[in-house]
């Protein structure tokens, strides 16, 4: 669900309903059942079925908007959950929280295709959707809250400075990497401009070729998919060459990859390597998986350490210590001003 302040438009619908409690209003968010919140507390809007549906409130978990890449992570420093809990894709239908998660992979491996992630290019890399800079993207997707753990209610920029402060606190002398971590969630503004989640967030992987075995719930997700039954695209290398590099690839559709092509058409400054980790933060098939190898060439593995490097900083540093924004700010202009200054096209 996208959670939004009376004064933000989500698919150019004001809607009227109100949680009184949190004095937030309540948008369509683009797949149906992931409208849910602490309190029991239903509400319609007459004539508006299509855009805002009865809805059923769960009280254990506040989940807004989840990545779901960025759940259940196997790392025991962060949270108290028992190690085997983590990275939990079993399905268990009488759990909320691991249905709606399987429900966003069952979306993404059945829709994701050639032809779908080519007419995304088409309707994203004009980077005519608006102009902003980096500060007012980031305040804008703070109306976004991506809970990836059901625990914990974090705004997006909050996130955002924390995984930065951790790569600043490890790596002082690199600010491109104190950028690159505050920056790298950008590319989910696309769920303000009418994209389902499943093309927003989650784990991603090469399209055109055989799926990795790795990819989560591989064994029956992709039932339905039609490249399943190309030839063109569903042998071992598919459209690629062996090792033709993973810059090569053409992946699946999210933000990672939108964020990427954004920070390239307005000519970053920042390093080629942390456009890479941006690119394939959430390419978990092959740098957590191992698959997709026989496509890899000398370089990448360069890629592969800095991306896991800056895992570190993105899933493991969300807790409940909030920030002091206001202090950081200044730093991070300063940073923002001599690697991505002024209005960028997204």
């Amino acid at each position: 669900m996208v959670r939004i302040k009376s004064s933000v438009s989500v698919n150019n619908e004001h809607f009227k309903e109100r949680d009184r409690t949190t004095n937030y209003y309540y948008a369509k968010s683009g797949l149906d059942g992931l409208f849910v919140n602490k309190t029991n507390f239903t509400f319609t809007k007459s004539n508006k079925k299509q855009n805002i549906r009865k809805m059923r409130i769960l009280q254990e978990h506040q989940l807004d908007f989840i990545d779901p890449s960025e759940l259940l992570r196997p790392e025991p420093t962060f949270a108290d959950k028992q190690l085997s809990k983590f990275r939990d894709y079993s399905i268990d239908e009488n759990d909320p929280l691991k249905e709606r998660v399987r429900q966003t992979y069952r979306l993404m491996h059945q829709n994701q295709t050639v032809d779908f992630v080519r007419s995304r290019h088409e309707r994203w890399l004009k980077f005519n959707t608006l102009k902003a800079t980096v500060r007012q993207a980031l305040e804008k997707l703070n109306d976004l809250i991506d809970e990836s753990d059901p625990d914990i209610d974090l705004p997006n920029i909050v996130h955002a400075f924390q995984a930065a402060e951790r790569a600043r606190e490890e790596y002082p002398e690199l600010d491109w990497l104190h950028l690159t971590a505050l920056i790298h969630d950008l590319g989910k503004i696309m769920a303000f401009y009418d994209e389902p989640q499943w093309c927003v967030v989650g784990d991603t992987y090469p399209v055109g070729c055989a799926w990795g075995e790795s990819i989560v719930y591989r064994k029956d997700s992709f039932e339905g998919n039609p490249d399943g039954e190309n030839p063109l695209y569903n042998s071992k290398y598919g459209i690629y060459k062996p090792n033709c590099g993973v810059d090569n690839l053409m992946m699946s559709w999210g933000h990672d990859e939108y964020m990427y092509q954004v920070l390239k058409h307005n000519r970053t400054k920042l390093p080629d390597i942390a456009c890479k980790i941006i690119r394939f933060h959430s390419f978990y098939p092959w740098h957590n998986g191992g698959d997709y190898e026989h496509l890899t060439r000398p370089g990448d593995d360069e890629t592969k350490k800095w991306v896991l490097i800056f895992n570190r900083y993105d899933l493991y540093t969300k807790s409940e210590k909030i920030p002091d924004i206001d202090a950081l700010w200044p730093y991070y202009q300063t940073l923002i001003d001599k690697y991505l200054p002024g209005e960028l096209d997204f």
